[in-house]
């Protein structure tokens, strides 16, 4: 995301992986690894330059996305067009809780018309990316699961 995805020059601005990946793991290991798996992406985002935020603010909006996936619990029985309202969901949520944080902790950068240019962006190629992500991410967590947690 921050090395590859955040230096692509797309308009409307660009995909955020990180949710796609969050909630694909959530809809397989449930809200508590969604929540932890989230905490620590949106951690890692938050510190990884160039950061213009407070730390803790992409963590925590990854943490809620993350468990609000998990509580839906799809497995491997979910439609693409679950999948895709899934991730949509998700983005709409990420931009919008960062955005109510950053405001509350006065980041000038945050204004309805970036928030709303982030919103634009992020959910039409997440939504685009979802069908090809989350099978993906969702066979390599199967994968890499112990055998005795099945």
């Amino acid at each position: 995301q921050v090395c590859l995805v955040n230096r692509m020059r797309l308009p409307l601005g660009g995909p955020d992986l990180l949710v796609v990946v969050v909630v694909a793991f959530a809809l397989i290991g449930g809200s508590q690894r969604g929540a932890v798996l989230g905490f620590f992406a949106g951690l890692s985002a938050d510190v990884l330059p160039p950061t213009h935020h407070y730390a803790g603010e992409l963590a925590f909006a990854y943490t809620v996305i993350g468990y609000v996936a998990g509580m839906l619990d799809a497995g491997e029985e979910s439609s693409v067009l679950t999948i895709i309202s899934v991730v949509a969901g998700a983005s709409i949520g990420v931009v919008v809780l960062y955005a109510g944080l950053g405001d509350l902790l006065g980041n000038a950068r945050i204004t309805a018309g970036a928030t709303l240019h982030a919103l634009a962006g992020t959910v039409v190629y997440d939504v685009v990316l979802a069908p090809f992500v989350v099978p993906l991410v969702s066979a390599a967590a199967r994968r890499l699961e112990p055998v005795g947690s099945r």
